[in-house]
């Protein structure tokens, strides 16, 4: 149950009403969690910032979006995790991948030592080795790619922790 009413362009103040003034033009709507993020324009502004540098990410999509499931499966955000198990659907991967990604791992022992990297970054980034690292490298994944772990990571805490303390679920989609 929503604990925060989304808000609108009409509703909104500030910079979170020329905010979402804009994702309106530009898409039409607005999904609840960008509209129940309005109550903070920096958290809404950080957000959208985020999710635009990471579009730029050179990790492989299919497996920033197992690294997504990976996150969230620890996370608990289950509207998160409906999204990211549908867009990596949408990018062909296998139900087993995707089941897989909910264990934290891969069939792919390459893409398994991401989500690896992934799942330590998000429970406890002192943990990550310099051998680590180095396997990473060996696998063919560029410092780019390894670094854009973090992003995905970080992208995902800041989406599934605000939906948890909003009260958002799947069942709140409109």
């Amino acid at each position: 149950m929503p604990r925060f009413a989304p808000l609108t362009a009409e509703t909104a103040v500030g910079a979170s009403r020329d905010l979402l003034g804009e994702l309106v033009e530009r898409h039409g709507t607005v999904g609840d969690m960008v509209s129940t993020m309005a109550h903070s324009p920096a958290v809404l502004g950080g957000y959208l910032q985020l999710s635009r540098a990471m579009r730029r990410a050179k990790l492989d999509r299919r497996i920033s979006e197992l690294l997504s499931i990976a996150v969230q499966a620890q996370q608990g955000c289950g509207l998160c995790l409906d999204a990211h198990v549908a867009a990596a659907r949408s990018l062909g991967v296998a139900q087993e991948e995707i089941s897989l990604a909910h264990q934290g791992t891969s069939s792919n022992p390459a893409i398994s030592a991401m989500i690896r990297l992934g799942r330590q970054v998000y429970r406890e980034p002192t943990s990550v080795t310099d051998e680590q690292i180095d396997q990473l490298r060996a696998f063919g994944y560029s410092d780019r790619a390894i670094a854009d772990v973090v992003g995905v990571v970080a992208l995902n805490i800041l989406t599934g922790a605000f939906n948890l303390v909003a009260g958002l679920g799947p069942e709140d989609q409109h």
